[in-house]
């Protein structure tokens, strides 16, 4: 779960000076260092470090949360998604949504989302302009906004079973900001037959020494860091089908690595345990919610 190595350079779309501490620590660049990656700043590797000291797993973690993100996402297209908007997208890596849910769809389209200018500015410097990808700054803490904008450029249709990925956002989130209502905003306008992919950072199975050098990493960050419980993260889902995390499991969230993983013994273990994770069914309409789960279809993988 280590991950690959750095990607390569950033082709001249924005190239930081590797000494400057400009401004304060920001989430994206931060994320991008914890995956080995090279758009990122001393004062973003510095918060990282301070983090990785009382947690030394931290990279790992990162990569455990964005294998789930990775394999959600596939997992949808095999049940026929064709169209995904990916919230807090972050700065582009070596394989990003839309190449990785068109080996199974190729026509696949992905609306990336940031409320990040410098994100933007980059993913649209490094992602090749298609017609099945857009990138649109807009913040899930304003989903009428948002809404209107995805509608706006048209490439997603509502009308139609969509996959939306919210991996590693709501715990930047404020409680006062209504993490849950705006995610409930978002999830109403989908389709019937669409899928909710959701990770969340916990210090359920961590120290209170680890969760506090977590929080005061992010304190200087535009973006602080909200840990939350798994009963907290099980309220997301609410209204929600939940699919069971593998085959033969009833339906629950779990830990990052756990989730759908080829091998969970392999998975289950530290590395993954900073993350709840959980995919969720929205339902038709017509048809009852009786329990908030649902089976997984036989050739689920």
């Amino acid at each position: 779960m280590n991950g690959p190595p750095a990607r390569p350079g950033n082709h001249g779309a924005w190239t930081p000076d590797p000494g400057t501490h400009d401004g304060p620590p920001n989430i994206a660049r931060m994320y991008d260092y914890c995956l080995g990656g090279n758009d990122n700043l001393a004062v973003d590797r510095e918060a990282v470090e301070r983090m990785r000291a009382v947690l030394p797993e931290l990279g790992p973690a990162a990569w455990a949360n964005r294998s789930f993100h990775q394999r959600a996402a596939i997992w949808m297209a095999h049940q026929g998604i064709a169209q995904f908007i990916d919230i807090g997208c972050g700065l582009p890596r070596r394989e990003n949504t839309h190449q990785a849910v068109q080996k199974v769809i190729p026509a696949t389209r992905v609306a990336y989302v940031d409320h990040d200018p410098m994100v933007i500015t980059l993913a649209k410097a490094l992602l090749p302009p298609t017609e099945d990808t857009c990138v649109i700054l807009a913040d899930l803490r304003d989903p009428a906004s948002l809404l209107a904008t995805l509608r706006l450029d048209g490439l997603i249709e509502f009308a139609q079973p969509t996959g939306l990925l919210v991996t590693a956002v709501l715990q930047f989130v404020d409680d006062a900001s209504d993490p849950g209502g705006c995610l409930a905003q978002l999830i109403a306008a989908l389709a019937p037959g669409s899928y909710v992919a959701l990770s969340h950072m916990t210090a359920d199975r961590i120290s209170p020494r680890a969760a506090a050098a977590l929080t005061g990493s992010y304190r200087d960050a535009a973006d602080h860091l909200h840990l939350r419980t798994r009963a907290d993260v099980e309220m997301f889902f609410s209204g929600l089908d939940l699919v069971p995390p593998r085959k033969g499991a009833r339906p629950r969230i779990s830990w990052a690595g756990l989730w759908h993983a080829e091998d969970p013994a392999e998975a289950a273990d530290g590395r993954s345990q900073l993350w709840w994770v959980g995919v969720g069914y929205k339902p038709p309409v017509s048809a009852p919610i009786s329990d908030g789960t649902r089976q997984a279809p036989a050739d689920a993988r």
